[in-house]
């Protein structure tokens, strides 16, 4: 869907998020792998010609994920007013709407539909209200004929206002020119000194314009500024992706168990088992079996491959068509051809392994000297026994075959039988000397 024009987003991610008790930044805490900045970014993308993020100082972790968007300082946390002034040299002449970080999960339609009533020409401000079903402390709305009379906080509010259901999202859009003007005649004469965005609502009735309410629905607008509250949102967006991904045609035993991120891709018939999680960057083709208590992230899964149960698949893995990927089972930066299988118990990382290889249980890969990452290289149609270890940098040609419990530190060639272990030495009747010995030595102490 193309863009509007003449469009300019301000995204407010200033704040420390004290409630959240924590060294991150509150616009970076994750929600279905992805920090709450970026979803509202993505939706912002999708509407907006410009998207503007207002930082603190000391903030170059959220300018990163901001990136690439323009990120301005507010070097005094002064209030959000005062925060979206710090951004007023880059509104254009557009409108210009100002969101909040921590309110993460606003849709696209929902911020076309706050566009096009601010342009409808009857309102010189559109604000996004809700109806929670606990409107618990947030300011109300006061109002009639879908338009705002006042914004009335929790704290200064009667009874009577305070049984309102209509309450304030805090997001605001305007005309580029009033939004400058409104902004810079904000005062900070209350309790905390600071310049509050809710103020620009009696700044426009005062200049006679009218301000229109938009409402989307509570799940969309809700703020996050506790833990408690970004569990909430992740429920909430956990729900949704289960839904759209077995609508698409994968097949969830126990879905409440299953816990995906934002760009977890699927094909149809998949099917997956209960307490699987996917984080980010993965992608399912069509007839993989997912079993139950498997980790995927940054992988790619071929087709009617079988993952699991118990299997995990790290970053740069690609699991080939009909692969299995069996219980206590590891893959990073793996490559695992067609066919092939790792059915138990196996370390598998920075390796090729071809189509049709078989690698038995308790195989791993040595990658690491110390140092640097070294890659195993396993042919196609290879057999690798039980208990191997293969010391990298190592080859292992198509078709060899390496017999249980090998160390391998050189080259196995192509059709070749390699046995990498011990000579194996029997000593009759020594172990019946072995306990006689120690026994003696235990009366001794």
């Amino acid at each position: 869907m193309p863009h509007e024009s003449h469009a300019t987003a301000i995204v407010l991610a200033a704040g420390f998020g004290t409630r959240m008790k924590s060294a991150l930044p509150k616009a970076l805490h994750p929600i279905a792998g992805r920090p709450m900045l970026r979803h509202l970014l993505a939706s912002c993308e999708a509407v907006f010609d410009r998207v503007v993020v207002v930082i603190g100082p000391e903030m170059a972790a959220v300018a990163a994920v901001a990136a690439p968007h323009v990120s301005v300082e507010q070097a005094e946390r002064l209030g959000t007013a005062h925060a979206a002034l710090q951004a007023a040299a880059l509104f254009g002449e557009g409108e210009v709407a100002v969101l909040y970080a921590d309110n993460p999960l606003i849709t696209p339609d929902t911020l076309r539909r706050m566009l096009a009533r601010r342009r409808a020409g009857d309102a010189g401000l559109a604000l996004l209200a809700m109806r929670p079903a606990d409107p618990a402390r947030y300011g109300r709305v006061i109002g009639a004929g879908g338009f705002v009379e006042r914004v009335v906080e929790y704290a200064d509010a009667t009874e009577a206002e305070r049984a309102v259901g209509l309450c304030n999202a805090g997001v605001l859009c305007a005309a580029a020119a009033d939004m400058r003007a409104w902004l810079a005649a904000v005062r900070n004469d209350n309790a905390k000194g600071e310049y509050y965005l809710t103020d620009l609502v009696g700044l426009a009735r005062a200049a006679g314009r009218s301000v229109a309410v938009v409402e989307a629905p509570a799940e969309e607008l809700r703020g996050i500024n506790s833990r408690a509250e970004l569990a909430e949102a992740e429920a909430s967006v956990q729900a949704a992706l289960r839904r759209a991904a077995m609508e698409s045609g994968v097949t969830m035993t126990a879905p409440d168990t299953v816990f995906l991120s934002t760009d977890t891709r699927f094909e149809q018939d998949v099917t997956i088992g209960p307490n699987v999680v996917f984080g980010p960057g993965v992608m399912v083709e069509s007839g993989v079996d997912i079993r139950a208590f498997s980790h995927l992230e940054g992988c790619t899964v071929g087709r009617d491959a079988i993952i699991g149960p118990f299997a995990r698949l790290r970053p740069g893995t690609v699991v080939g068509p009909r692969a299995h990927v069996g219980n206590f089972v590891e893959l990073k930066a793996a490559a695992l051809g067609e066919g092939a299988k790792a059915n138990h118990l196996s370390y598998i990382g920075d390796a090729a392994v071809g189509a049709g290889t078989n690698i038995g249980a308790g195989t791993i890969t040595c990658n690491y000297d110390g140092f640097l990452k070294h890659r195993t290289e396993i042919g196609a149609g290879a057999f690798i026994g039980s208990a191997t270890t293969l010391v990298a940098p190592v080859r292992v040609g198509d078709g060899a075959f390496v017999a249980a419990g090998s160390v391998i530190t050189a080259t196995v060639e192509p059709d070749a039988m390699s046995f990498g272990r011990a000579r194996q030495q029997n000593k009759p009747g020594r172990a019946a000397q072995f306990r006689a010995l120690k026994a003696k030595q235990k009366e001794q102490r």
